[in-house]
């Protein structure tokens, strides 16, 4: 899945130690708002020091989060993890979806009045 938009939040990041394991872990969650008419904003996590390192996001950019979504459990509750595996920045060029192509520089009409295409009866 895919959520193109800003980053309007960067949460505090998140450390520990593997119960199972021993080895340490890292994660940071972002919040990113889409551009729709009735904007929505995600949640998403980045777990890894080498992917936070490498995706290095920052507030206010435009990207696309390509991500999953997993639930577990914990002490009857379900809790939804939003978890990203790709980033990509939006380039400055590119328009926002929805929003409509600037006219063309020059506009040349197809015919001119008396032209010989013009051939409407009124």
């Amino acid at each position: 899945m895919e959520f193109t938009g800003r980053i309007i939040a960067v949460l505090s990041p998140k450390s520990g130690v593997a119960k199972a394991t021993g080895n340490e872990w890292k994660a940071q969650e972002y919040v990113i708002e889409n551009h729709d008419q009735y904007p929505k904003k995600m949640c998403f996590e980045v777990f890894g020091q080498d992917r936070i390192e490498q995706f290095a996001i920052q507030m206010g950019e435009e990207l696309t989060v390509s991500f999953d979504i997993d639930a577990r459990q914990w002490q009857d509750r379900w809790f939804n993890s939003v978890r990203a595996w790709k980033v990509e920045r939006v380039n400055a060029g590119t328009q926002a979806p929805g929003a409509f192509p600037p006219p063309p520089a020059t506009a040349t009409p197809e015919f001119i009045p008396g032209d010989v295409n013009d051939d409407l009866p009124f």
